[in-house]
């Protein structure tokens, strides 16, 4: 990766504890040793960068380059890391390279790729030496706007998405935007429900620029980095970014606000666990959750017809699977109980909410959304007849 370094637009996460920043900037990749050094620390410190192969063909030696450059004694681990990857055993691995590469608890780990090295890396981070400095660096459009931020790490079980994890708090995210143009366009329209739901959960300002971008092509506005264009993308990373931000800044461990960033993401869980992890990326089976949550909530009164309908444009003009699959309702009803968010046996969902609406009994409000723990088994299979 050649790119000249542009400048770089920081976002903090102001934590009580433990605060970072955010770094965005093209061509940013180049500075990510000089990045690391400005969080305090020191030269000769041991860096293991955990990253998978494709990423690694493309930035890998960039990312060793500025390590090295930066006085950092840097090594690298090179995992495979899709869904089906996302396992305590991958976990281990990091794990044995820790050990063989002697990392200390001044060490840090580095996280090169998408959402799954992300979670990997940083639960491997959390648990090694009873916890060491994580470094994100996000290569995926879904893993910049959502994954790399907050602290969340973890992997699957076979029972359910993420349910062995961590909170463990990066101490830096680093965004280039440049590593975006060798990501497969599949890739980037997951990235984009993302997006969508930032802009549904409260930021009106984001949901009118997507409206825009869409209302000019209504197919595929949205559904690569060549559509949506270098200055609407860097808009869409900084606004993403800085939402996420503020919300994990107000709830850094999900007792309340935080649960809105879920939104589409229940239902999106149990079509990835029903289907397989890998027949849906992360974001199409979100966007797939969008849908459904959008028509729960129509079925409750929460949002009308016309907000529904912008959604979906949303989610048709970035290219993003609307159709829901074939799942058996009551294997439906069965997975979400399973869900991490079940609270005293009951399934919690985030729901869009029309201003109008106001105040709904029986659930919290944030924003646009509201979390309700009261909807009953017959209109979840009402609402999955009407997706079929």
């Amino acid at each position: 990766m050649t790119a000249t370094p542009t400048a770089i637009r920081t976002i903090r996460v102001e934590l009580s504890a433990n605060p970072y920043p955010i770094a965005i900037g093209a061509g940013s990749l180049a500075q990510l040793g000089e990045q690391i050094r400005g969080q305090g620390i020191k030269a000769g410190t041991k860096v293991l960068v955990v990253t998978n192969p494709v990423v690694n063909e493309h930035y890998g030696a960039t990312a060793l380059q500025s390590l090295s450059a930066a006085g950092l004694e840097a090594s690298l681990l090179v995992i495979e890391a899709g869904e089906d990857q996302k396992t305590p055993a991958t976990v281990g691995l990091i794990h044995d390279a820790a050990f063989e590469r002697r990392l200390e608890r001044s060490s840090l780990i580095v996280a090169l790729g998408g959402g799954v090295v992300g979670d990997m890396a940083g639960f491997a981070a959390a648990t090694w030496l009873r916890g060491i400095a994580v470094v994100q660096v996000p290569t995926t459009l879904l893993a910049m706007v959502d994954a790399a931020i907050g602290g969340k790490t973890g992997v699957n079980h076979p029972g359910g998405k993420n349910l062995i994890g961590a909170f463990h708090q990066p101490r830096l995210v680093l965004i280039d935007p440049d590593t975006l143009a060798t990501l497969p366009e599949r890739e980037f329209r997951a990235g984009m429900a993302e997006v969508i739901k930032y802009g549904v959960i409260g930021d009106g300002a984001l949901l009118a620029e997507l409206g825009a971008a869409a209302h000019r092509d209504p197919a595929s506005g949205l559904a690569s980095q060549a559509a949506v264009g270098p200055a609407l993308l860097q808009t869409l990373l900084e606004r993403s970014a800085a939402a996420k931000a503020e919300v994990v800044a107000a709830d850094e461990r999900e007792g309340g606000l935080r649960a809105i960033l879920n939104y589409g993401h229940t239902l999106g869980h149990v079509v990835e666990t029903l289907c397989g992890y890998g027949t849906y990326l992360h974001g199409e089976a979100v966007a797939l959750g969008m849908r459904a949550a959008g028509e729960l909530s129509l079925a409750l009164g929460l949002w009308s017809q016309a907000e529904h309908d912008q959604q979906q444009r949303l989610i048709a003009a970035a290219g993003l699977p609307l159709a829901w699959p074939a799942l058996d309702p009551e294997a439906v009803l069965a997975c979400l109980q399973g869900d991490k968010k079940v609270r005293d046996g009951k399934v919690r969902f985030v729901l869009p909410l029309s201003p109008e609406a106001g105040a709904q009994t029986g659930g919290a409000v944030y924003g646009s959304v509201i979390i309700r723990d009261d909807v009953e088994a017959a209109t979840i299979r009402e609402v999955l007849a009407r997706l079929a």
